[in-house]
């Protein structure tokens, strides 16, 4: 028996398809086109695994052994040798920190610190401990203004010696430190970070602070020159006013030596010069 092959009129499954699809994206803009091609064919496309390198990884424990150190962890220097622990610690100690606070505020301690010592020090010793019982009272005030100025100085010149200290380690490209104590002293080369770091530190934070204190110290010495020169001419104003009698036929003072004196009690010294009336 003869088999006739007819073919179909009918398209194939996937000609109608792609032509029913064809006629359904005629309405749709060319953008939303490419989205729905995309879609169909998606399929088609195989999908490649992510590298385990770049997954992120969320333990906390495994990322920070990961990290690289920072310059700071590569610093052979002991901690409390390093320039910028020194700087934290002095800007925080006592009487450090006023140098570093605000101007009024350390004026104002420096000027307590002063009075304190003159009133409560200064001046006992000056009115209780005086030579004679006729010493003028503008002289022990003087005296006790002056031990308050040198209580100052010697604080505002402690200061400075600790500033300048650290701000030579700051700015300087080398630290010399002691491992274990004074006999094995080694010298670290900074790193480019940590002198960058360290350098506008002191520049910006350390010189500021050391031209406060010269300037006090300036301002200090200037004081201390006035009362000096004060108590000169109080001093040698009361010399003269002991030597120079104000009247004739005035007694000698004890402890004084004056001619007209002597020869009012022993006129047969002076060989036969006449006597003052």
């Amino acid at each position: 028996m003869a088999m006739v092959y007819q073919p179909s009129t009918k398209p194939p499954l996937s000609t109608s398809f792609l032509s029913s699809s064809t006629h359904s994206l005629n309405f749709l803009s060319p953008n939303s086109r490419v989205g729905v091609r995309y879609h169909q064919y998606n399929y088609l496309i195989p999908k490649i695994p992510s590298p385990r390198c770049f997954r992120i990884r969320r333990n906390s424990s495994s990322s920070s052994s990961n990290t690289p150190p920072l310059p700071e962890t590569e610093c052979p220097v002991p901690a409390d040798q390093q320039p910028i622990k020194e700087y934290q610690n002095l800007s925080s100690s006592f009487p450090f920190s006023w140098a570093s606070g605000d101007f009024v505020e350390y004026c104002s301690r420096l000027f307590v610190t002063g009075a304190s010592f003159a009133l409560f020090v200064g001046l006992p010793v000056a009115w209780f401990g005086a030579v004679g019982p006729d010493s003028e009272p503008l002289e022990r005030i003087l005296g006790a203004v002056s031990s308050g100025v040198i209580v100052v100085t010697l604080a505002v010149v402690r200061m400075y010696l600790g500033w300048a200290y650290v701000g030579n380690r700051l700015l300087s490209a080398t630290v010399e430190y002691e491992e274990t104590g004074w006999y094995d002293g080694q010298i670290w080369v900074k790193t480019a970070e940590v002198l960058a770091r360290d350098r506008l530190l002191g520049s910006f934070s350390v010189k500021p602070v050391l031209s406060r204190l010269k300037y006090t110290l300036i301002t200090l010495g200037a004081s201390l020159f006035v009362c000096a020169l004060l108590l000169i001419n109080l001093e040698g104003g009361q010399k003269g006013s002991f030597l120079t009698p104000t009247e004739p036929g005035d007694e000698a003072i004890p402890g004084v030596y004056n001619d007209d004196s002597a020869k009012s009690f022993e006129p047969d010294a002076f060989c036969g010069e006449p006597s003052p009336p």
